[in-house]
């Protein structure tokens, strides 16, 4: 009984091992639909064997020029830039900025600040984020900045609640900005005791003020703390 059941697995494993080769094999020779057009007349002898599914595929490239025109001229686009506008035009009425000042945008998304400051006259802003957007923004990680120290006037870091590490973030933010200058950070909504905790990663600033403001869209809270060594 044991050997007839034995015999009954050998030949199902043959079985299988025949199936899975001839499947191997069709899927070897046959052309993706995607590598293709199936009205071409004349395919062109490369198409037969395509190494996967997207060599041959063609794709309509985008410059950069035409993407930024795109972005650009969308609504929210104008309504983020609109918002950092006003964000920073309170900052000039402070004396935090002005346009012989060297600015740090760090995690600048697309570049609605960046867009915003060089509208007002801002002539030297940096903007860098984990990913590119040029002309705008440039790559760079936000928790190991590649600037020297105490080389800008104001540093900015609008999204410090999303960052994987808030104190290396404030700490590298901090290290670029000169004596003198400020650091302004922007959280989520919050009161007076977040607003401690929050002042407690700056290491060489002492706190100006906080107070509630809207960018993008979203209701958040912003820090200035003045780098005093």
């Amino acid at each position: 009984m044991e050997k007839h059941v034995q015999r009954l697995l050998n030949r199902i494993s043959i079985a299988a091992i025949i199936a899975a080769t001839l499947l191997l094999l069709l899927l070897s020779i046959q052309t993706p639909q995607t590598c293709f057009d199936p009205s071409d007349p004349n395919p062109k002898p490369h198409t037969r064997f395509p190494k996967s599914t997207c060599d041959f595929n063609p794709r309509a490239y985008t410059t950069v020029e035409k993407r930024n025109r795109r972005i650009w001229s969308t609504k929210a686009w104008a309504v983020a830039v609109a918002s950092y506008a006003s964000f920073f035009e309170t900052l000039r009425s402070r004396n935090h900025i002005a346009n012989h000042s060297h600015v740090l945008v760090v995690s600048a998304g697309p570049g609605h600040a960046v867009r915003a400051l060089r509208d007002a006259g801002v002539e030297d802003v940096t903007g860098v984020e984990l990913v590119e957007s040029p002309p705008l923004v440039s790559r760079a990680d936000p928790h190991n900045l590649p600037f020297f120290d105490g080389i800008f006037d104001l540093g900015l870091g609008a999204y410090l609640d999303l960052a994987l590490f808030p104190g290396r973030y404030v700490a590298q933010i901090e290290r670029t900005v000169r004596r003198g200058g400020v650091c302004v950070v922007a959280v989520a909504e919050c009161g007076a005791e977040d607003v401690a905790e929050i002042v407690k990663l700056f290491r060489k600033s002492r706190f100006v003020d906080a107070e509630s403001v809207v960018l993008s869209g979203e209701r958040r809270t912003r820090i200035v703390m003045k780098v005093e060594s």
